[in-house]
C-alpha cells in the first residue's frame, strides 16, 4: 500500500487561499458565536483540519471521515493505522485529530483529580472512562486505585488484549493494590463492539477479584464496562 501524500509545508505568515478563506472564517464565526452545538460533526472536524491543511478545501475530507467512521467522536478516537488509510490524510492532519482525543481524555481525568473523593462525582468517573477507552479498537483493562477516603491514588492501564478479550489475573490486580496501599479499587474495561452489556466472563472475573481482595481489606467498588453505545455498572445492575 502506498503511503498517503504529505501535506506541503507552509511558512509562517502564509495566507489562506481566498477561495477557502471566506468559508473558513464563516465557520469560525459560527463556532465563536453559537458554540459547537451549532455545527454538524463534519463542520467541527473541518475546524480541526484547518490548521493542518491550510491550502485545501477540507469539507470533502471531513465528510469522508464522518462517512467512514460514523461520528466526530469515532473519527478522533480511530486508530492511527485506520486514519492513514484515508486518502489525502497525512501525518500533520492525523496529529491534529489525535490531539483532540488526548485533550478530551486529559480534561475528563482532570475533573476526577479535582474531586474531594472519586465517588462524589460518579458522572465524572464515567465521562473519563468513556473518553479514555470507549472507542478503542482493542479491549483494555484499567484500574482506579483509591485510598481509605476514596481519593484517587493511581489510574493504571493494566492490560491490552484483542478485539474481544483481555487477559486479567485477579492475584496480580490485588498485588498491585497492596503495593499502592489502596483500600478500594474500581475496575474498568471496554467492549470494542460498542455494546457494554456485561458477559458471564466479566461477572466471574469480577467475583474472582473480590474473593481475593475482600479478606485483605480491599473493596471493589464497581466494575464499569464502557462502549461507544454507553456504559454498564455491574454494581448498578446488581451483578456483584
Amino acid at each position: 500500500m502506498s503511503s498517503p501524500p504529505k501535506e506541503p509545508f507552509d511558512p509562517p505568515g502564509f495566507a489562506e487561499a481566498p477561495h477557502y478563506h471566506g468559508h473558513r472564517e464563516r465557520l469560525r464565526e459560527r463556532f465563536r458565536d453559537a458554540g459547537a452545538d451549532a455545527l454538524s460533526d463534519y463542520e467541527l472536524l473541518e475546524l480541526v483540519l484547518f490548521r493542518a491543511l491550510p491550502r485545501r478545501d477540507v469539507k470533502p475530507l471531513a465528510k469522508a471521515l464522518i462517512g467512514r467512521f460514523g461520528s466526530f467522536a469515532e473519527v478522533v478516537h480511530a486508530p492511527e493505522l485506520r486514519l492513514k488509510e484515508v486518502s489525502g490524510l497525512g501525518e500533520a492532519a492525523i496529529t491534529e485529530i489525535k490531539l483532540i482525543a488526548a485533550t478530551a481524555s486529559r480534561v475528563a481525568k482532570g475533573r476526577i483529580d479535582r474531586q474531594k473523593t472519586v465517588l462524589s462525582s460518579w458522572s465524572s468517573v464515567i465521562d473519563y472512562c468513556r473518553a479514555a477507552m470507549a472507542f478503542a479498537d482493542k479491549e483494555q483493562f484499567r484500574i482506579l486505585f483509591l485510598d481509605k477516603r476514596n481519593h484517587l491514588i493511581a489510574d493504571e492501564l493494566q492490560q491490552v488484549g484483542t478485539i474481544d478479550h483481555t487477559p486479567v489475573y485477579p492475584r496480580e490486580v490485588v498485588k498491585r493494590a497492596l503495593e499502592l496501599s489502596a483500600t478500594a479499587i474500581i475496575l474498568v474495561h471496554n467492549h470494542p463492539s460498542g455494546d457494554p452489556t456485561p458477559s458471564t466472563a466479566d461477572i466471574q472475573m469480577t467475583k474472582s477479584i473480590m474473593s481475593i481482595s475482600s479478606p485483605l481489606g480491599i473493596a471493589v467498588h464497581d466494575h464499569i464496562i464502557v462502549g461507544k453505545n454507553g456504559h454498564a455498572s455491574l454494581k448498578g445492575l446488581r451483578l456483584i
